[in-house]
């Protein structure tokens, strides 16, 4: 077997055999495997597909290039969750919590943000004194005594979609769905889950642009996870706006906060209760839905979810003090934009509004970019809502020298028109096999 067979196999349109796919994995993350031959077969995928039982077996593959994490020693049932990413999306802050409160174990490993805004661990690590550095003792030590630890990813957690995805991204092979349901789930299932949620987004703030894409990738990766013995499922939510009113570290901390007290804004309460709802029906502490409903509802009612939060920041070693002061956000600047025209909000682009954030310093565009935990965007209302030209549409906070330019893009990421936009439900649809 060598590669240069692969790659015929795949330009032809053939089914790669288990040991084929194995073959070019390993030996890509060994180094035995140039760039550019990859970079061919990566473009003979992206033209030519993937069958449901290849994309399982290439998810496998990457999963076994490196190591993988054993939790064995958590007492329960391990669940876990991934979004495919979006503004605003603080849902792991507030579903980890909520999930531990009902007495399931979230082990989690999370990301660091490369573009727009922070990611899960970025958001973390915005409160003083927290590590998202656990040695793997340590981590399941916590898991078991509060249901719930959120680390960052190891080095050597599936290091062949490391490599693979560096090189996707410069060669024009980001755009295929085998390749990214592989990626995003074999380091879900490398993460040793029982159970893996899915909250695969679409809109302007988010990867796929349309329900439709975003069903097709939200079926490929729960049937790798049918195929692998995972219980898999997903749910489309919706990012054609910012999730919540919070854009920006600290601000997205304290939102997740506010949700957990039952006074989120509506569209992330909502979408956290349902996403939780279904965490527990999938480790069996649920019978449906709506009974799973009922029993999220009652730990954010009671403040257990709150609770559980606060001890993974404590245990974790976050500063609580310094959270709960009033300056623990303070920059320089903080701006209100108003509109130029008054109407009802028809839309709110959130990939714009993700940019901007960056551009305040609460986005990296490399992996070495420092990020502000303060700076950020507060939202003052969203899809739906009446405004004029005195309505403070948002609130924009820096510690950077204001650029002029940012009052007006704001402005043009809320799109006005004459007659009231009907407000659609978060939660599209449910992916279950």
């Amino acid at each position: 077997m060598n590669i240069l067979q692969i790659i015929e196999q795949k330009v032809n349109g053939q089914a790669l055999s288990e040991a084929a796919i194995t073959f070019f994995v390993h030996g890509y993350a060994k180094g035995n495997i140039p760039d550019y031959q990859i970079s061919a077969l990566l473009m003979a995928i992206k033209l030519k597909g993937m069958n449901e039982l290849e994309t399982a077996q290439l998810t496998q593959a990457m999963v076994t290039s490196g190591d993988t994490v054993d939790l064995s020693g958590i007492e329960g049932i391990t669940v876990d969750k991934h979004s495919t990413g979006g503004v605003g999306d603080k849902t792991s802050l507030v579903i980890g919590p909520i999930v531990a409160a009902l007495g399931l174990k979230l082990a989690k490993m999370s990301g660091r943000g490369l573009g727009h805004t922070g990611g899960t661990i970025d958001k973390l690590e915005s409160i003083p004194g927290l590590t998202t550095s656990l040695t793997s003792t340590q981590f399941k030590q916590q898991v078991n005594d509060i249901g719930l630890a959120i680390i960052g990813q190891t080095q050597s957690l599936v290091p062949a979609d490391k490599k693979m995805y560096a090189l996707r991204d410069v060669t024009g092979t980001v755009q295929s769905i085998p390749l990214i349901a592989s990626s995003i789930m074999s380091k879900k299932i490398a993460s040793g889950a029982k159970t893996i949620l899915l909250d695969v987004k679409f809109g302007s703030g988010a990867f796929m642009k349309t329900v439709a894409d975003a069903k097709v990738l939200a079926k490929a990766m729960v049937a790798i996870g049918r195929n692998l013995g995972r219980d898999t499922r997903a749910m489309i939510t919706d990012m054609d706006q910012p999730l919540g009113f919070a854009i920006g570290n600290r601000n997205e901390v304290l939102e997740a906060i506010e949700t957990l007290k039952g006074k989120g804004p509506s569209d992330l309460l909502s979408l956290c209760v349902q996403a939780s709802a279904m965490m527990a029906v999938q480790a069996k502490r649920a019978p449906t839905l709506e009974k799973g409903i009922t029993q999220v509802e009652e730990v954010i009612h009671n403040g257990l979810a709150l609770k559980k939060l606060y001890a993974m920041i404590a245990a974790q070693g976050g500063n609580m003090h310094a959270l709960q002061q009033t300056d623990f956000i303070t920059t320089t600047s903080a701006v209100d934009v108003t509109p130029t025209s008054s109407g009802y909000i028809h839309h709110i682009d959130a990939l714009m509004l993700g940019e901007i954030a960056s551009m305040l310093g609460a986005g990296r565009l490399t992996k070495d970019d420092a990020i502000d935990p303060n700076a950020g965007i507060i939202m003052r209302k969203k899809v739906g809502d009446f405004v004029d030209q005195k309505t403070i549409l948002a609130t924009f906070m820096t510690n950077r020298v204001v650029d002029p330019n940012w009052n007006m893009q704001i402005q043009q990421a809320f799109h006005i028109g004459p007659t009231p936009k009907p407000i659609q439900p978060i939660i599209h649809d449910w992916i279950l096999s």
